[in-house]
């Protein structure tokens, strides 16, 4: 925990590699001092075909799956600092965004838990 899930159109990585973007949600993700570094999980998937809007225009999107607790304002920051830094990385991207979605630790379990 936590999880970081980016969905992107697959010719960014003509701009940057997807290590690249790994590395940078990562990086972001940690700056915002909300997790322990050994915890932040970071995932692409990258498509080929897909529409935003009517029209094929590249895009990132990251989907933040964190646990329970954080304040409104902590969350709101973690997306705008995500949000930040792949602009910095992808000036040129029209469509970049990223949200929060929380776990509830009453129905999360993993195998520590067990």
């Amino acid at each position: 925990m936590p999880h970081f899930l980016v969905d992107c159109s697959e010719s960014i990585f003509k701009l940057h590699s997807e290590e690249e973007v790994i590395e940078q949600v990562h990086l972001a993700a940690k700056s915002t001092e909300l997790f322990n570094e050994n915890d932040i999980k970071v995932r692409v998937t990258a498509f080929k075909k897909y529409t935003t809007g009517n029209k094929v225009e590249d895009f990132i999107h990251v989907f933040s799956h964190i646990m329970e607790g954080r304040s409104d304002e902590q969350k709101g920051n973690l997306s705008k600092t995500i949000v930040q830094e792949l602009l910095s990385l992808f000036p040129t991207v029209p469509n970049i965004g990223a949200n929060v979605i929380e776990f509830e630790n009453a129905n999360y379990c993993n195998r520590n838990k067990i």
